[in-house]
């Protein structure tokens, strides 16, 4: 036993240390200068791309991408109760489920309109609806693997991020503009911008209770995460890329399975929120390791030469789902 520890230790260490340290300094970067942490661990991941061909190295690398991802993704379930979501009542729960699954919809039929792959629609539609880069990496690990998965990973991670950050600085002077009230605007800030960090810095930006709407409005759309990660497993769970053997995506992953579980025990209230909350806490940190990461296990080069319609895509998605959320304040509401 000890010695398939040690083994195993030898095997996976050397990756998981260089994924930390990049994290670590991503991390540091973006306390310094108020960037976003997931998008520093990428990029510097990626400027340590050529660690990727030592051979000590990969094996923790792997583990580090794909396991830190799930253990991440599901306990991203401590950060939400069923009493969260009851407390605003129907209306934005409603909001939220149409904006998410009218996003995702959206991104399919634009990819197809210009000429992109359909998973590449289902994966940037997925992630500007739900959570940005977290949703990112939850869908595309249930998407059939193929040679462009990884780069299309890679491609929607750095989109959704940028585009949030954009979103942070603009949205709440176009809130101004369209004269929303603090409870609007929360609504608008977190069913709109894509990552969680973005939307508390723009939420708090304009006020405590925007703040503290748009957060919660956002952790509803995080709650979109299992049940839609879950429909694209069972959609795509008998699909075949070109370039790979057929397979099948388990109908139920068990990363989704622990999120269910710790959401339910979040909720119950047995477990003190002092134990659960250092616990949670752990989600972007295992979220912000995973993508350093798989970020040092692409190139740059690879990203860049998706094209320029993947662009259009991702840019055409993040529009939509503000629309819809504008049309309903202005217009229904």
């Amino acid at each position: 036993m000890i010695d398939r520890l040690t083994t195993a230790w030898a095997h996976y260490f050397p990756g998981v240390a260089v994924a930390t340290a990049v994290a670590l300094a991503a991390s540091f970067i973006a306390q310094r200068y108020g960037a976003p942490a997931m998008l520093m661990g990428l990029l510097l991941g990626m400027a340590f791309h050529f660690l990727n061909e030592t051979p000590r190295v990969g094996p923790g690398l792997e583990l580090a991408a794909v396991k830190a991802l799930r253990l991440g993704v599901a306990l991203l379930g401590l950060r939400l109760t069923v009493a969260d979501v009851a407390s605003l009542g129907w209306t934005p729960v409603l909001l939220v489920i149409f904006a998410v699954l009218a996003t995702l919809l959206f991104g399919v039929v634009l990819s197809r309109l210009l000429g992109c792959d359909r998973q590449l629609g289902v994966l940037t539609g997925g992630s500007v609806a739900i959570c940005g880069a977290s949703a990112a990496m939850a869908i595309s690990s249930v998407l059939p693997k193929g040679p462009d998965t990884q780069r299309q990973t890679l491609f929607t991670i750095i989109g959704v991020t940028s585009l949030s950050t954009i979103a942070m600085v603009l949205y709440p002077i176009i809130g101004d503009v369209l004269q929303l009230n603090d409870q609007e605007m929360g609504i608008f800030i977190g069913a709109t911008i894509h990552d969680v960090a973005q939307v508390v810095g723009a939420g708090y930006s304009v006020s405590p209770a925007t703040g503290d709407l748009g957060t919660f409005i956002k952790l509803l759309r995080v709650a979109m995460l299992v049940p839609v990660v879950l429909m694209i497993g069972i959609v795509f769970r008998t699909k075949v890329s070109a370039a790979v053997d057929r397979q099948k995506a388990p109908a139920v992953p068990l990363f989704l399975i622990g999120f269910i579980v710790l959401f339910a025990v979040n909720s119950s209230g047995f477990i003190p929120s002092e134990v659960i909350q250092p616990v949670a806490n752990l989600a972007p940190v295992l979220l912000l390791v995973a993508i350093a990461a798989l970020g040092i296990r692409t190139s740059m080069q690879e990203v860049m030469t998706i094209g320029m319609k993947p662009v259009l895509l991702i840019v055409g998605e993040t529009f939509f789902i503000a629309a819809v959320i504008v049309a309903y304040l202005l217009w229904i509401a």
